[in-house]
């Protein structure tokens, strides 16, 4: 394990609607990533990703292409203080 990361992510495009969030929860509890996802009101996507440096960074990738219904057309990331608050990742409402 490498350093610990966490970001904040705010994806833009078609991601409402086409199981953006529910993807992003799978991808990372598949690679230990923690977290949270959910829509904005302003038709967005945000998370916060904290873990390991190099699956964080695994995470951001996926999100610059998300599900296969999905067309991300742009990706902001926003790099914070490591805090550890997660246990798991969620879909938050």
């Amino acid at each position: 394990m490498g350093k610990n990361k966490r970001v904040r992510v705010l994806i833009a495009g078609k991601v409402q609607g086409v199981f953006f969030r529910m993807e992003t929860r799978r991808f990372a509890d598949h690679i230990a990533v923690r977290g949270w996802v959910r829509n904005t009101r302003d038709g967005k996507v945000e998370a916060v990703f904290e873990g390991d440096e190099s699956r964080v960074a695994e995470m951001i990738e996926w999100c610059k292409k998300g599900p296969p219904l999905s067309r991300v057309s742009g990706i902001d990331v926003t790099e914070e203080d490591w805090i550890g608050e997660f246990t798991s990742f969620e879909i938050r409402y």
